[in-house]
């Protein structure tokens, strides 16, 4: 269980902090409730303690973890571009909807190595954009460093 003032990764919307653990009766059931704020944009988000699981809810990478996407990043893969587009990004819409860094390591490492044979669709890029958010902002915040210098060794990674 997670403590109040944690930091943790809501897949797909990014970093937060636990506000505050609540109880709510709903339908005349009691549940325990984290209370989220997204650090990138102040949205506050409550989710179900018993939920954890389910939303992908995690606490952020350790060092070992953020080496290994750092390899994922690193890797040289054969990319598919005869894939529909849109089989694409469900895929790695799923990927990202996970929470796991790797997945997103990949995500990001695919459509940085996709644009590089063919510009990206908007939605493509936009994905792209946001696997990369993911990623710079979980490594900046486990390794308590600025953002410009996780966006760094992102870049450096992936060239």
């Amino acid at each position: 269980m997670f403590k109040k003032g944690e930091k943790v990764v809501y897949p797909a919307h990014g970093i937060g902090v636990i506000d505050e653990i609540e109880q709510k009766t709903i339908v005349g059931k009691k549940r325990l409730f984290y209370v989220i704020r997204i650090l990138e944009n102040g949205v506050t988000v409550m989710t179900p303690v018993d939920n954890v699981d389910k939303v992908g809810l995690r606490g952020l990478s350790d060092k070992k973890e953020i080496s290994k996407a750092l390899k994922i990043l690193r890797q040289e893969v054969s990319l598919s571009l005869n894939e529909n587009w849109n089989r694409r990004q469900k895929g790695y819409f799923n990927k990202i909807k996970t929470g796991f860094l790797f997945d997103v390591a990949e995500v990001y490492r695919d459509l940085y190595l996709l644009q590089m044979e063919k510009e990206l669709s908007f939605g493509e890029r936009k994905m792209l954009d946001n696997a990369r958010f993911l990623i710079v902002s979980e490594i900046a915040e486990a390794k308590g460093i600025e953002v410009k210098k996780a966006e760094k060794i992102v870049e450096k990674a992936v060239c």
